[in-house]
């Protein structure tokens, strides 16, 4: 073990749980479902940006992201700006309108909103159920690459480094709540706008410059600095599949969603975009850059997601390396602790008080069953985790898949047609998930898209037609507790 990198690591790691240890005291004054969950709605604009940016940008950005450009090379850094929107979209087409209905339904959840809505069970259980299993696949791939980040750069075992790193998020998201995620996630974005800017500016040092560094990467394959990548992989088709997946999906994440509910006022909304892009842009452009370009001083790589890392111990000296090595760890653990919270969320609010209402007022109650869920859900993780496959990023990219396949149209519907009904809802639910199951398995990509192109057009159609079977929901209506 490396100890010169580890115990700037240790300091960082002893700074968030003394952040959730305060967010843990904040939670004892308030009710504890908007506290622990929404952090009583409280949020600015800069802790709005980076806690959005932070819950967005994960180990697929620090690791898998860079892993790809490093194999397929320029062209991939091109691609992954098309991500850049992503904050803009979010906040722009949710922002106002969903945090003035989340308010007046008093909801705590996506799928709170969506009961508030559509007024159907079925859709709540059959969303909660498409969340858990979509989530499950998602923090898998943030735990594998946690404990390879461990494993590669401070000389850890595998299995030790996930222990470490799993015990660690579990806990400190179990107790702290939404207050705790909100809080680490702004310190964590500024760590990683300085670890972005560490290592890239190493990187292109150690390659000799930036002209010095293309012309390696031109030597070792001309197509590592076209615009198509290596392979000609970077087809229309697949750079269209990936804006829909990457950037306009996004709308439909829930641990995305549920952030533009929690903020204190529309200043916050506004400043919260503009910071917001500006640091996904830092951020994107910086680690998927030194990905590519590090190919160029680790030409020999068998595993590509290692290859950032790998540049922390080649390009940095010890001690900056263990302060780098907190930036792709904090991306890491904000996007953990944001669906290991909203799993939590979903489990006690929408599954458990929905078949025992009456438990509402017994918050201690749901405080044990919230902390011991996201324990449990950690345990698991720890299990799914133990076996990775090579590139994270494929997998990641799948689980974003089936949540946007399931949540897009619904949440954005219902937010902007008054005509949208439960059946047209849950019709687009089923429709979406089942095509994408189905594409995403057996790999079909029809005319060179990805699974995620078709199986949105299909949960809109589906959408559309179902909707003329049912009636007009009435709107405003507060949740059913």
């Amino acid at each position: 073990m490396q100890n010169e990198v580890i115990l700037p690591l240790a300091g960082y790691l002893a700074l968030v749980f003394l952040l959730s240890l305060y967010a843990y005291r904040r939670r004892q004054t308030g009710a504890f479902l908007n506290e622990y969950f929404l952090g009583n709605r409280s949020m600015g604009g800069f802790v709005l940006a980076m806690t959005i940016t932070a819950t967005y940008i994960s180990a697929s950005s620090f690791i898998g992201g860079p892993g790809a450009a490093y194999k397929y090379g320029i062209g991939w850094v091109l691609l992954s700006l098309i991500q850049l929107p992503a904050i803009w979209l979010s906040l722009g087409v949710l922002g106002k309108k969903f945090a003035i209905l989340a308010r007046r339904y008093n909801a705590v959840t996506l799928n709170d909103m969506l009961y508030a809505r559509y007024h159907s069970r079925f859709l709540v259980w059959f969303a909660s159920v498409s969340l858990l299993v979509a989530f499950v696949g998602a923090m898998t791939v943030q735990f594998i690459g946690g404990a390879r980040l461990l494993e590669t750069a401070a000389g850890i075992p595998y299995g030790t480094g996930l222990l470490i790193f799993g015990v660690s998020i579990a806990l400190y998201t179990a107790f702290g709540g939404f207050r705790a995620s909100v809080l680490n996630d702004a310190l964590q974005g500024l760590v990683m706008l300085l670890g972005t800017v560490l290592l890239l500016a190493g990187t292109i040092y150690k390659a000799g410059g930036l002209s010095e560094a293309v012309s390696t990467l031109r030597t070792i394959d001309p197509n590592l600095v076209s615009p198509h990548g290596a392979g000609n992989i970077l087809t229309m088709p697949f750079m269209a599949s990936f804006w829909v997946l990457v950037c306009f999906g996004v709308i439909g994440l829930p641990h995305t969603a549920v952030r533009c509910i929690s903020y204190r006022d529309s200043k916050a909304v506004h400043r919260g975009i503009i910071i917001g892009t500006i640091v996904m842009a830092i951020l994107m452009f910086g680690m998927h850059l030194a990905g590519a370009l590090g190919r160029a001083i680790i030409p020999d790589l068998t595993i590509p997601d290692q290859v950032i890392p790998t540049l922390m111990i080649n390009v940095l000296p010890p001690i900056a390396a263990g302060i780098f090595l907190a930036a792709p760890m904090a991306a890491i653990m904000s996007t953990i602790n944001a669906q290991l919270l909203q799993s939590s969320a979903t489990i006690v609010k929408d599954l458990y008080l929905n078949l025992f209402p009456q438990q509402i007022k017994q918050e201690k109650k749901l405080a044990r069953i919230s902390s011991f869920s996201t324990l449990f859900l950690g345990i698991l993780l720890l299990l799914a985790a133990w076996q990775p496959p090579e590139m994270i990023i494929w997998l990641n990219l799948l689980a974003f898949g089936g949540l946007q396949a399931v949540f897009l149209w619904p949440l954005v519907l219902g937010l902007y047609w008054k005509k949208a009904n439960a059946h047209g809802a849950i019709t687009s639910m089923l429709t979406g998930a089942v095509s994408y199951t189905l594409l995403a398995t057996f790999n079909i990509h029809l005319f060179g898209f990805h699974p995620i192109v078709p199986s949105l057009l299909l949960s809109l159609l589906a959408f559309g037609i179902g909707n003329v079977f049912g009636n007009k929901q009435p709107q405003q209506t507060a949740v059913s507790q």
